[in-house]
Formats: structure tokens, C-alpha cells, sequence
């Protein structure tokens, strides 16, 4: 049906909107699927996805680390190290998160996955590293990558879709919060891996190095500083999830007005 070409990956191509369009129309469906069925159905459906995800995180890295050409393209910063693949990454710690949050209802974890999950997983999608770009998307790297990050799009959200938690703006400032805290205690993980050698390149959160990043490049220009070049990401965090809240507020609003019956 499609030439091979046609899946050769790059952010906003064919591939990668065919891609997003799947992934959408999986949450769509699955919401749909599950708008009637209890709570604790719910939980037990988005706890199945989630431990496929985390397995197939972890088949992935193994891939990974037989990938010559991956091996090749990342020689710049000592190639594939075990030490560089931990789950430590914004979009890996809510894999691990997301599943936890879901078990225990805490608000705080629902907040943050919610939040912050389809956020990091986004930037890792729209603004992928050199090595899964321009490649087939059937590359086990490449169905490795993005099937992770895709998926952890969809469960953050899923959470919300699915009912399982409704944000309030008083939440807001406890997410921004938290995800300052996590930054820079990965920070200090990363320093700790660099300086006793384990892996002089570590660049969890890329809290040291941009790796060509478009966007941590400007900020790198305007704050050449570890760190604290990622301080501007604070305004768009909070600007992004403002803009979910409205989202959120103006469907609710709408829903309810759909519900409520017209005066006799």
C-alpha cells in the first residue's frame, strides 16, 4: 500500500502523522470502549498498558545495545552505555510513575503524570535525537522509541479520559513544583555518573549537554549554564498547562450545559 520510502521517519511527515493518528484514534477508542464500565475496570485496562510499556521499554533498550549503526551515531558521546539507558529520562520516570499513581489515587502522582507526562513524551516525539530520525520507522530502535513515548501520551491522558482524575488550577503550582525537585535531583544522579566515570557523557533530562536540540539551543544561547539553561522551561510548563485547564474547564462546562434540560 505504501512504498518503503513512505516510511522513512521525520517529525510532522506522512509517517509520523499516520503514526499520531493511530496512537490518537487507540485513547479515542479505548475511551470510548470504557465510558461505561467501573472504575476499577478502568484502573485494571490503563495498569495492563502500562506494564506493556514498561516491558516493552526494557526489550527495546536490549535492542539497543545490538544496534551497530545506533552504536555508530552516538560514538560522539562513547556509543551505547547501560549507564545512559536507565529509566531516568522526564518521559521514563512517568512510565514508571503513571502506573503507581493510577494504584494508589494518590492526587499528587495523578497531577503529575497527567501534566507532565504527555508533555516530556511530546518533546521526545516532535524533537527525536539524530538517531531515530530519517530512518524506517520499523527499525526496532525506531518502534522502540516511539511506542514508548506514544504510549506514555496516551496513558497520561488516559488518566484524565478515562475519568480517573479531574484536574483543579490549586493543582498546578504542587506539578511545577514537583517536576522542579525531580530536575534537579536527576541533575545531581547525572553529575554523580560523570564524575566517577560511569558515563562521562550522562545527560539524563539533558541537564548538561542539548544534544542539537532546537529548542534547548536557544536556551543554551541565552543561559550557557548545566542546568539552569532549563529555567526558561518553567514559564512554558506552566503556560502549557494553564492551556489544559481551560481546555479541560471549557469541556466541562459544555458537557454539563448538554446535560442540563431546557425549561418548560
Amino acid at each position: 500500500m505504501f512504498s518503503s520510502d513512505f516510511w522513512i521517519f521525520r517529525p510532522l511527515n506522512p509517517a509520523f502523522w499516520l503514526t499520531t493518528l493511530f496512537f490518537a484514534a487507540l485513547l479515542i477508542l479505548g475511551t470510548l470502549c470504557l465510558r461505561k464500565k467501573s472504575k476499577q475496570v478502568k484502573k485494571r485496562v490503563l495498569l495492563c498498558a502500562c506494564l506493556i510499556t514498561i516491558a516493552g521499554f526494557f526489550a527495546y533498550k536490549y535492542a539497543l545495545s545490538l544496534d551497530k549503526e545506533f552504536n555508530e551515531l552516538t560514538a560522539y558521546r562513547g556509543g551505547f552505555n547501560w549507564w545512559g539507558e536507565l529509566p531516568l529520562q522526564l518521559c521514563n520516570i512517568n512510565m514508571i510513575l503513571i502506573p503507581i499513581a493510577i494504584y494508589s489515587e494518590r492526587r499528587s502522582l495523578l497531577c503529575f503524570t497527567f501534566f507532565i507526562g504527555p508533555l516530556g513524551a511530546a518533546m521526545a516525539v516532535f524533537m527525536p535525537g539524530v538517531s531515530f530520525s530519517d530512518v524506517s520507522l520499523f527499525l526496532p530502535r525506531m518502534l522502540g522509541y516511539f511506542g514508548t513515548h506514544y504510549m506514555i501520551i496516551i496513558e497520561s491522558l488516559a488518566i484524565g479520559t478515562f475519568g480517573l482524575y479531574r484536574p483543579k488550577f490549586k493543582d498546578l503550582p504542587k506539578a511545577v513544583g514537583a517536576f522542579l525537585l525531580t530536575a534537579l535531583v536527576i541533575f545531581g544522579i547525572t553529575a554523580l555518573l560523570r564524575v566517577t566515570g560511569l558515563h562521562p557523557h550522562a545527560n539524563y533530562f539533558f541537564t548538561f549537554e542539548t544534544e542539537q536540540n532546537p529548542l534547548l539551543e536557544i536556551f543554551h544561547s541565552w543561559i550557557p549554564v548545566p542546568f539552569l539553561y532549563l529555567l526558561p522551561c518553567i514559564p512554558i510548563l506552566a503556560c502549557y498547562m494553564a492551556l489544559m485547564m481551560l481546555i479541560i474547564s471549557c469541556f466541562d462546562k459544555l458537557r454539563k450545559n448538554s446535560l442540563v434540560p431546557e425549561a418548560q
